[in-house]
């Protein structure tokens, strides 16, 4: 463990957030022959160019990303859409007055001058909204989950393939220098051999809850109410399925899309897996009843063909301090994943068996300790230290949201494949959904990772 000390890790730390540790990593079938044919087809922005964007969908997170997005050089805003007249008032406000506006994306989708759009829509609108852009000639990133229903899935996946379009998912974790150090540290055997991961998400206020703030003039005059229905089943204005549309299964996926499908990430960028064979899950509506139809405390069990099991919380009626981690435990110690750090905890397993003697007599008890040690020379004792620790910590100021926008905005320019693509996004999401439907149906459910299909 000599090596992995916390100078070595900010050196890492720092070259990763030039792009240099990720690296191009396509997790998708028939990578090789696909990213020849961007290559071949796609026109790249000029180096010296803007990579102009739109945002389609001007809630909290649409807004939040694109002002990350704005911090990468070369990068500018150039429209905004989104279904509330004071949303798209506030992008005037925070972006300027030449800022183009409208309530119909497809006005963004047909200008010429616009190569990339951010997704900030309901999950709902996910698939039509990337499938519209990418048909459209725009390279896209959109925010997690990548699907509402599994229908999503295959058709984004081939939208992005044969439109040779840049698809990237907003799960930003997956280009964390600490979710890196993390997956380095797994495969150089840090911790043995991995046989569980325990990963939470908690919350503890009515923000973290969704209960998000209502605006004053809402009303069938500032909301496009029909279009943003889109799919979802067509019933009267209402103000809080509008601005709190989370907490509703017609629009969004619950915990398990929102935050459930974020650990999925980590965990599968972290081990390299494809996702789980088979998952359970339990949750129910505990605090916020509301009116809400998504539950607010939700469990997971999955498995895994590489040999362990991942356990997943996620709870909004926490009454401690809201946080998010991993623990990674392998058969010869812990990786925890908390607070912009990973810390390594080492227990090498002792090779001798040990053995329980007090209940029987001295002198065979004697005898048994002294041909343990002859057969065991070496053994420590119980009371001798284990292991040890070591933490590897960001840099001050880092962000990963940043990275996985720089990564994004890398691929538009050079048409290299993207950290968080349509197939890694489908098997994060896939795997999380597979909670939802668990609890709907009362059982067990099974999943191909490799094949992203339902068993």
């Amino acid at each position: 463990m000599g090596e992995l000390n916390r100078r070595n890790f900010l050196r890492v730390a720092s070259a990763a957030s030039a792009g240099s540790l990720l690296g191009p990593n396509l997790h998708g079938l028939s990578a090789t022959s696909s990213t020849m044919l961007q290559a071949e087809t796609a026109k790249p922005v000029a180096a010296n160019d803007n990579i102009q964007i739109a945002l389609i969908g001007a809630g909290g997170q649409g807004m939040g990303d694109t002002k990350v997005a704005l911090q990468v050089p070369g990068v500018k805003l150039v429209a905004v859409a989104d279904c509330y007249n004071g949303r798209l008032e506030r992008s005037k406000e925070i972006w300027g007055d030449d800022i183009f506006t409208t309530r119909d994306y497809n006005e963004i989708l047909a200008r010429k001058d616009i190569d990339a759009v951010i997704i900030g829509t309901p999950d709902h609108w996910h698939k039509k909204a990337s499938v519209d852009a990418m048909k459209a000639g725009k390279d896209v990133y959109c925010e997690k989950p990548m699907i509402h229903l599994y229908s999503d899935g295959p058709e984004m996946i081939e939208t992005a393939r044969a439109s040779n379009r840049i698809l990237q998912i907003g799960s930003q974790r997956v280009s964390s220098v600490i979710y890196a150090k993390a997956k380095e540290l797994l495969a150089a055997g840090a911790i043995g051999q991995l046989n569980m991961v325990t990963a939470r998400w908690d919350r503890n206020s009515a923000m973290g809850a969704w209960d998000y703030t209502v605006p004053p003039d809402a009303s069938t005059d500032t909301c496009d109410w029909p279009r943003f229905l889109g799919t979802a089943p067509k019933i009267g204005f209402n103000a809080e399925h509008f601005f709190q549309w989370r907490k509703w299964k017609a629009y969004g996926s619950g915990v398990a899309g929102d935050l459930f499908v974020h650990l999925f990430s980590g965990t599968h960028f972290i081990t390299g897996s494809n996702g789980p064979s088979r998952g359970m899950a339990t949750g129910a509506i505990r605090f916020w009843k509301d009116g809400r139809d998504a539950d607010d405390v939700m469990l997971g069990l999955f498995d895994y063909k590489e040999g362990f099991n991942l356990s997943l919380r996620v709870n909004f009626v926490d009454g401690g301090e809201e946080s998010e981690g991993f623990l990674f435990t392998g058969s010869e110690g812990t990786m925890e994943i908390n607070g912009g750090a990973v810390t390594v905890t080492r227990v090498p397993r002792e090779k001798a068996p040990g053995y329980t003697i007090d209940t029987f007599p001295l002198a065979m008890q004697k005898q048994i300790i002294e041909d343990y040690k002859k057969k065991y020379p070496h053994s420590r004792s119980t009371t001798e230290a284990l292991g040890g620790s070591e933490k590897y910590a960001a840099p001050l100021g880092y962000s990963d949201s940043f990275d996985h926008f720089a990564n994004f905005f890398d691929a538009v320019r050079t048409r290299k494949p993207v950290v968080e693509d349509a197939v890694f996004g489908y098997r994060a999401a896939g795997a999380a959904l597979l909670s939802n439907l668990s609890i709907e149906r009362g059982t067990v459910v099974h999943w191909d990772p490799d094949a992203m299909k339902l068993v």
